[in-house]
């Protein structure tokens, strides 16, 4: 015999729900929930601490001003003066014997204005070490051509488009711009639009359309 003491149920509450339909509103006073926060994003530039980095400080100590790891690059910032002895001890000792890339930064608002910027490969560990030699406006470095030649022509390129002079340079001039061409066309301050007027006067006989 049947329960008769359960309500009977209306045809649409007996209907299961329908796909997609909307789901019921918060109760009239509750506070809406809010999104979560996106995380914040990972620094790029996170302190190193390796083999490699203590290597460097146990043998030129003060030398290395710091020691970084960016999107797993290994970067040394090191002082200026000791540059040749680092450079000689990177490709002997460490054996990153290929000078990748050579090149600077200007922060002309910075007290040290320039940064100077090695990328080395060692071909025997298979690793890549950046160094980075921060500059004051009048400092000059050595020049790197002893230990790797291909600074020869990389030097050259930095004192043609910033103006860094290399100390000891076998052919310290102009590689880019002719050699009367007056300023250093990768400084912040040299305006994307400047040029030489009289030297394009002079040496093309027309007037500079800048």
């Amino acid at each position: 015999m049947a329960d008769e003491s359960k309500a009977p149920q209306s045809p649409e509450s007996s209907q299961p729900a329908a796909s997609g339909s909307t789901p019921a509103s918060p109760a009239a006073g509750a506070s809406p929930i809010s999104p979560a926060k996106p995380a914040a994003p990972a620094p790029l530039q996170v302190p190193l601490d390796s083999e490699l980095s203590r290597r460097y400080r146990d043998r030129f100590g003060a030398a290395i001003l710091d020691a970084l790891e960016d999107r797993k690059q290994a970067i040394l910032i090191v002082g200026a003066a000791p540059l040749l002895e680092i450079a000689r001890y990177s490709c002997d000792e460490e054996k990153f014997d290929l000078l990748e890339d050579y090149t600077a930064v200007d922060w002309p608002r910075r007290e040290k204005r320039f940064d100077l910027v090695a990328q080395l490969y060692s071909f025997t560990h298979n690793t890549r070490l950046r160094l980075k030699i921060p500059l004051g406006s009048s400092e000059e470095p050595s020049t790197l051509v002893s230990v790797w030649p291909a600074a020869n022509w990389l030097e050259r390129e930095i004192f043609d488009l910033f103006g860094i002079t290399f100390q000891g340079h076998p052919n310290l001039k102009r590689i880019l711009l002719p050699d009367e061409w007056q300023g250093y066309p990768l400084r912040k301050d040299y305006d994307i639009l400047q040029q030489d007027t009289a030297w394009v006067r002079e040496n093309l006989g027309i007037e500079s359309g800048q």
